[in-house]
């Protein structure tokens, strides 16, 4: 199975680290099987425990996959390459709805509000020493948080809703913590986790949500942190309901030494209510909820506003105060400004990815594919051959991202970014969906 090389080892770790050089060495291929858990055990004279922890190590690191009855194989791609990287090129004349942007058209224009951020410094330039939080972007944030039901707390800011996390995470948990996350989820969060040292828990969920026995079970498993994404959830599109989010705080109330962590990007761009599981009685002791501008206003913004109790906020300021010590002001007062002037109208916007989202999840309906996607501007697809419908969307001229970006355990999919998709394009992009899997009628995703 592996040809001359012969894994070593007798710790997990040893284990692990022995195939992941091994990966990067090229001693071990891409797509090469790894011998079965209890075969390698034998060889290696160790406990089956053993192995099945370092495969499980393998995994969260990206360097293997494995998929059901193939068993486990090293990953296309090496085991430093972080998931985003995990993507079809499309090539000329393939049209490409993997990537996850937003509509540039329903992007604001900028230069007004720069042009209010740079007459700002020039009046009066951010020095040191001055707040880390602008005063008119800490106001309109702490007001949208109220209008949304988002418990009282002071509010920091970041750059992007990544940084938000990592640093959140940084002010609770240790290496060798254990975090639940969503399956499928971001795959950014996916790679950050193992890069921090934390052992990823996965959550499954459904369109309302991560499921509660699937949070309660990680929960007793040890996880010392929650992640979980209130609207527009990546890839699926799930949005929690109020009634998902009452049974998911009576299974944070029997943990309340969990962090939680609630990353809301979908704000601005989506139509559904925020039922923030962070409720006045919080039922858990350390919080944040974080709002990103990419979605709404555009990736190159960087910016990220949270809130949360005031030891976690005090602790993520101290840490950046550290670091990179502010966001740009400039960037702040840019943003201030945008939110001033309602540059975005979310309704509009919500619409807008709402009538494509709707158009293309009707259009597989009516073909027998069964898809996913409440809120926001992706749509996932559950497919028995992950490698073969990215390969025949391909062939059809649609590029998309593979589910190996989003997913831990839960089943195959592919995820379709329907943010700039013109109404010609829904029938022929369902019809080759269509022709390139056999349809799926599962309800969760994991």
């Amino acid at each position: 199975m592996l040809g001359e090389y012969r894994i070593a080892g007798r710790r997990a770790a040893e284990i692990a680290a022995d195939v992941e050089r091994a990966v990067g060495s090229g001693e071990l291929e891409p797509g090469q099987p790894l011998p079965p858990v209890r075969e390698l055990a034998a060889d290696l004279g160790v406990n089956p425990n053993t192995v099945a922890a370092a495969y499980r190590m393998l995994r969260e690191r990206g360097v293997v996959e494995t998929a059901g009855r193939r068993g486990t194989r090293v990953r296309p791609r090496p085991a430093s390459t972080p998931r985003e990287a995990i993507r079809v090129e499309a090539p000329p004349g393939v049209r490409d709805i993997s990537e996850g942007n937003p509509d540039p058209a329903l992007l604001p224009p900028l230069r007004d509000a720069l042009t209010t951020a740079a007459d700002r410094h020039e009046k009066a330039p951010t020095l040191y020493g001055a707040p880390a939080v602008s005063e008119d972007l800490a106001r309109l944030a702490r007001a949208a948080f109220d209008a949304d039901g988002v418990p009282a707390g002071p509010v920091a800011v970041t750059s992007g809703s990544l940084d938000a996390i990592e640093r959140a995470l940084m002010a609770h948990l240790k290496p060798g913590d254990a975090v639940a996350v969503e399956d499928p989820g971001w795959g950014s969060l996916l790679d950050l986790l193992p890069a921090l040292g934390l052992r990823t828990l996965p959550v499954a969920l459904d369109d309302d949500g991560p499921l509660p026995d699937a949070v309660e079970r990680t929960l007793r498993q040890g996880a010392r942190a929650l992640v979980v994404t209130d609207r527009a959830q990546n890839p699926t599109g799930a949005a929690v309901t109020a009634e998902r989010a009452r049974d998911l705080r009576r299974v944070l109330a029997g943990h309340p030494a969990v962090l939680l962590i609630e990353d809301d990007h979908g704000h601005g761009i989506v139509d559904v209510p925020l039922h923030p599981l962070a409720a006045p009685d919080a039922p858990v002791d350390h919080w944040v909820l974080v709002r990103s501008t990419a979605k709404a206003y555009g990736p190159d913004l960087r910016l990220a506003v949270l809130t949360g109790d005031t030891v976690t906020v005090d602790r993520v300021g101290g840490r950046q105060r550290l670091g990179p010590g502010w966001v740009s002001h400039l960037l702040q007062h840019t943003v201030a400004a945008l939110w001033e002037s309602r540059a975005v109208d979310p309704a509009e916007t919500a619409r807008s990815y709402g009538r494509r989202r709707d158009a293309l999840l009707a259009a597989l309906a009516e073909r027998g594919v069964a898809a996913h996607g409440r809120s926001g501007m992706n749509v996932w697809v559950p497919v028995p051959d992950e490698t073969g419908a990215v390969a025949g969307l391909l062939r059809a001229g649609w590029a998309v991202a593979p589910g190996a970006r989003f997913r831990i355990a839960s089943p195959p999919g592919v995820r379709l970014t329907v943010s700039d998709l013109a109404a010609h394009e829904i029938g022929p992009v369902a019809d080759a969906v269509a022709s390139a899997i056999r349809p799926s009628g599962a309800r969760r995703y994991g």
